[in-house]
């Protein structure tokens, strides 16, 4: 069975310049309504997936800073196969938004004050 979701928001880091998708087989998905710019606040779930050898989709308000280099390189490099978007909607329809999207794809979603290292967890 093939299943996929068209979310119009731009990508935040580095896919194939040929393709405008990104396809993902077994993939994590990280659904967050918070912006991530510091690593710290992704380093476990980095480390878990790079463990498992499994792609990383992070759906989030944004991507920026060391965190957003940090996926780049190891993208680059190939040391994580990962994709980073920018939430859809705004406010309470990008809540809802979200929701939809965690639910569709089976993901981890975290609508909360911070990201922290314990709620990662769950995730695997």
């Amino acid at each position: 069975m093939v299943s996929f979701m068209q979310i119009d928001r731009g990508y935040v880091s580095p896919q194939s310049p040929e393709k405008l998708v990104v396809e993902f087989e077994n993939a994590r998905v990280l659904v967050t309504d918070q912006k991530i710019s510091a690593i710290k606040d992704i380093i476990p779930l980095l480390e878990k997936t790079t463990q498992l050898r499994a792609p990383l989709l992070i759906i989030a308000e944004d991507v920026s800073g060391e965190a957003l280099a940090t996926l780049v390189v190891n993208k680059l490099r190939g040391i994580l196969n990962v994709a980073a978007i920018k939430a859809p909607g705004f406010g309470e329809r990008r809540k809802a938004l979200l929701q939809d999207i965690a639910i569709v794809t089976g993901a981890m979603m975290y609508i909360c004050s911070s990201l922290k290292e314990t709620y990662f967890k769950e995730f695997f």
